[in-house]
């Protein structure tokens, strides 16, 4: 198991009796003045930790609402930097975990991102495009950091791959519940149940399934069989429709399955 306090955060639910909720926020949609505000909100409302989405120009892994919140953002000057700078303004005790690709890391400067993460009280990264072979690129710089390079595992991925990556995961795994972008969907491949059980058993940390998951419907069936869910695109258009009774629901609806 890995020694993050990601981790530890998503055990904790666990050992209550309750799978994990992560909600998705993009950073700077709505402004950077609210950032902190919408962290606070989340973390009273039960997030267990925020991912936080980094405004890009080039998001091949979003769907069209948090691809929209990322233009909002970038119309505003959100940038990396200028986000690290607001985290690191205010502290918050909820884990967070900083989604972004890795061109705005190299642009930034991988060794200075790190720091600015640590300062920031980040406790976890994702970067979609940065294949697992080439993770030394930011793993190496990780190293004595509470920070944990979270992997994503694809619906697509061979048994062999699977479980090699899930075998070194730090913080949990990310498993992705359909086969392309994120956003909302209706339904989810027949196989799947099969292939979330199949991945924790493999797994060394929490596995929490992400991708399409936008109804307390759908957040209770995937809770009840995994470790935790993560919900980026009803979150962040219940953010942008000013709908926090929405946000509520859904962590609560994470709240009423346990894992088994």
């Amino acid at each position: 198991m890995s020694n993050f306090s990601l981790t530890a955060s998503i055990l904790k639910r666990n050992e209550e009796g309750q799978s994990a909720f992560i909600p998705y926020m993009m950073a700077g949609d709505g402004g950077l003045d609210v950032l902190h505000e919408r962290i606070s909100f989340l973390e009273e409302a039960g997030a267990d930790a925020i991912e936080i989405g980094i405004p890009f120009s080039d998001p091949v892994a979003d769907g069209e609402v948090i691809q929209e919140a990322g233009s909002r953002a970038i119309k505003r000057g959100v940038t990396l930097r200028k986000v690290m700078s607001e985290l690191q303004a205010q502290l918050h005790s909820i884990p967070l975990v900083v989604m972004t690709y890795l061109n705005p890391v190299l642009a930034y400067g991988v060794l200075e991102f790190v720091e600015d993460c640590d300062l920031a009280g980040v406790k976890g990264l994702i970067i979609p495009d940065l294949p697992h072979e080439e993770r030394g690129l930011l793993s190496n710089a990780l190293i004595g950091k509470d920070i944990a390079l979270v992997p994503l595992i694809s619906l697509t991925s061979s048994p062999e791959r699977i479980e090699k990556i899930a075998r070194n995961a730090e913080g949990f795994v990310y498993a992705v519940t359909v086969n392309g972008i994120t956003g909302v969907r209706s339904s989810f491949r027949s196989d799947l149940m099969d292939h979330l059980s199949d991945l924790r058993s493999v797994s060394n940390v929490p596995v929490l399934a992400g991708f399409g998951i936008s109804t307390s419907k759908q957040v209770r069936h995937f809770s009840a069989i995994t470790d935790g869910v993560i919900v980026g695109s009803a979150i962040v258009t219940a953010f942008h429709e000013e709908n926090l009774e929405k946000i509520q629901t859904l962590i609560k609806a994470g709240r009423t399955a346990v894992s088994q």
